[in-house]
């Protein structure tokens, strides 16, 4: 019998973040990365499109297919992710609610936070159990050399929409910063903007796959977790790994890598 090939769902992987993680991604369509970013450290490449103009990428009964069709596995939840920026799918609140009524699972979403200012963004966030979003910068310089996102965006705008939608959100909230050697001699600085923000966790990360930058060393990332020492810390170094089984699925997964 031929096994079932999956296009938009991957896993279980293992995330430091999220325990076994199924993988949803619905804006990946076989023609590369599309992002408001271009992140030097993104393990998915290049931005192929660089845009922050949301539409359908994939329908959402395409998703739902996939989805129902799925074995029984074990998993801590179900994460909106993958080979681009999830909040540009204009479907996504519309997949979140039919994918709750088929799997039991919580649902987190990972986000670059470059979609929030817009509404319907913030709306289909908000109907998640997890959000996890992105703040590697502290200045305008520093956020155009390692995050290189579109012209228009300003890291000003971006911090104000982060509170404006934390101060919505009723779920679980995170606030996830990637160290390089670029930015890490602005923990201090990071560290008060996060802590002006008061996410329920900081996820201090360092790019551990193979990407453009190399990852900072355990003893560099243990020092940077100091200036955030009095904040709920999770850090990708501290991490005990799960066993987790992934599906017999076709290249999704070797695509993605893990959440």
């Amino acid at each position: 019998m031929t096994k079932r090939r999956y296009k938009h769902v991957y896993g279980p992987v293992f995330s430091w973040r999220l325990g076994r993680s199924l993988g949803i991604d619905p804006v990946y369509t076989g023609r590369g990365k599309v992002c408001p970013f271009d992140c030097v450290y993104c393990q998915a490449g290049r931005t192929r499109v660089l845009t922050g103009k949301r539409k359908v990428f994939v329908p959402t009964d395409e998703i739902l297919e996939e989805v129902k069709s799925l074995p029984p596995v074990k998993i801590d939840y179900i994460t909106f992710s993958g080979a681009g920026e999830p909040t540009l799918a204009e479907n996504l609140g519309e997949i979140i609610k039919k994918v709750r009524k088929i799997r039991k699972a919580k649902i987190a979403v990972l986000t670059n936070s470059a979609l929030l200012g817009v509404a319907g963004v913030r709306s289909d966030l908000l109907l998640a159990d997890f959000v996890a979003v992105k703040l590697d910068a502290h200045s305008d310089g520093i956020f155009h050399k390692i995050n290189a996102p579109e012209k228009q965006l300003k890291l000003k705008n971006i911090i104000k929409w982060i509170r404006k939608f934390k101060a919505r959100y009723k779920g679980k909230f995170a606030l996830q910063i990637m160290f390089t050697a670029r930015n890490k001699k602005y923990a201090r600085e990071l560290a008060k903007i996060a802590r002006s923000i008061g996410p329920d966790e900081v996820h201090i990360n360092t790019p551990r796959r193979p990407c453009r930058v190399k990852a900072l060393p355990k003893k560099e990332i243990e020092k940077i977790n100091g200036f955030f020492k009095d904040m709920n810390v999770k850090c990708v170094y501290d991490a005990k790994r799960k066993k987790t089984k992934s599906l017999k699925i076709s290249g999704a997964l070797r695509r993605k890598g893990s959440i």
